[in-house]
């Protein structure tokens, strides 16, 4: 007995070796919505921090500079969603060529893992600011964060190169898909290199996150040491720095990595268990969409960092025309110890 998977799945699972029938007719309705909205919400969301970034920074700080690489990664995963939105939309038909797909899906696990690297970035950067914040001073510069950035996208390319081979497209019963793994022939291969791929560019760098905000709540839950090193502003940074991140994790990336490998554990032991392989494959299909929210939530990090918050409603309020503002982060009501310790 076989099973038979429509021949536009995501992930592609040959007829062979396999024994029950998947409906996945709620991807046509459901992918395209959420394609939509994340495509909606997050152009101007991360346009508007760019342009905000540019006009209104002199001079950018760590933290910014991470930030600004953010929004560029999810703008350019935000540019490939129309092509996701009218394939879907197309019950699966992939009309763009195989050039576009190798590009889209390689855009989407670069804007995934690039945000995550570069979170961890930034959660090492405010972990050094609040718990070391003098010895940590020659390490916290512009300097080193423009070398964490580049490092950042150097890693990803170059892990990445492998998904130009494995995803492409093919004519199946007369209806062109395009690979969002791989096919079958190739999906052992595939298999591990997306486990290795998991485990160095997702575990390890939510490990070290992990890591920093521990000490990170141990060091601000403490009064007095608290008082005397971190200031107000930036110990409220700091906190509110620890809920976002961790908020992200916990809701864009953690239950997609978690359904992702069940599925594919699931069909490299080509398991016969039909009401499981349902269960994980509709909760890896329903996650996959869910973790490009982050592209959303990425610019509420900027606009809750530092002075930026109340930058944004004097721009709004056409109050600073022609005015040149400080640089993020040391905004003009900030003491000493806020604008250092913790600071971007």
């Amino acid at each position: 007995q076989h099973l038979f998977l429509p021949p536009w799945l995501d992930t592609n699972v040959s007829e062979e070796g396999r024994s029950c029938h998947l409906s996945e007719h709620y991807k046509q309705i459901y992918l395209s919505l959420t394609y939509s909205i994340i495509f909606v919400l997050g152009l101007p969301l991360n346009g508007a921090v760019l342009w905000l970034s540019w006009r209104q920074t002199k001079r950018w700080g760590c933290a910014t500079i991470y930030l600004a690489n953010l929004m560029v990664a999810d703008l350019l995963y935000i540019s490939t969603l129309p092509f996701l939105i009218v394939t879907y939309s197309l019950n699966d038909t992939w009309p763009f060529g195989e050039l576009l797909c190798k590009l889209v899906r390689f855009l989407f696990y670069a804007n995934l893992y690039s945000s995550v690297l570069l979170l961890t970035c930034i959660s090492v950067h405010r972990f050094l600011g609040v718990c070391h914040p003098l010895r940590s001073l020659p390490y916290r510069t512009r300097r080193h964060a423009l070398l964490g950035a580049t490092a950042t996208w150097a890693v990803v390319v170059i892990q990445l190169l492998p998904t130009l081979i494995f995803s492409h497209t093919d004519d199946l019963d007369g209806q062109m898909i395009c690979y969002d793994s791989t096919s079958a022939d190739h999906f052992d291969k595939f298999f591990v290199y997306s486990m290795v791929l998991m485990l160095s560019s997702f575990v390890l760098p939510s490990l070290v996150v992990l890591v920093c905000y521990s000490l990170m709540v141990r060091s601000l839950a403490t009064p007095v040491e608290t008082l005397t090193r971190v200031g107000g502003a930036a110990r409220a940074k700091s906190i509110r720095t620890i809920l976002l991140v961790c908020g992200l994790f916990t809701l864009c990336f953690v239950p997609f990595h978690v359904s992702r490998s069940l599925y594919f554990t699931l069909r490299f032991l080509s398991s016969d268990n039909c009401q499981l392989l349902t269960v994980v494959s509709l909760a890896y299909k329903v996650w996959r969409p869910l973790v490009s929210l982050s592209s959303c939530l990425n610019p509420v990090l900027y606009f809750l960092s530092g002075g930026n918050r109340v930058r944004l409603l004097q721009e709004l309020a056409h109050n600073k025309v022609g005015e040149h503002p400080a640089p993020i982060g040391q905004g003009p009501h900030l003491t000493h110890s806020e604008s250092t310790i913790g600071a971007e």
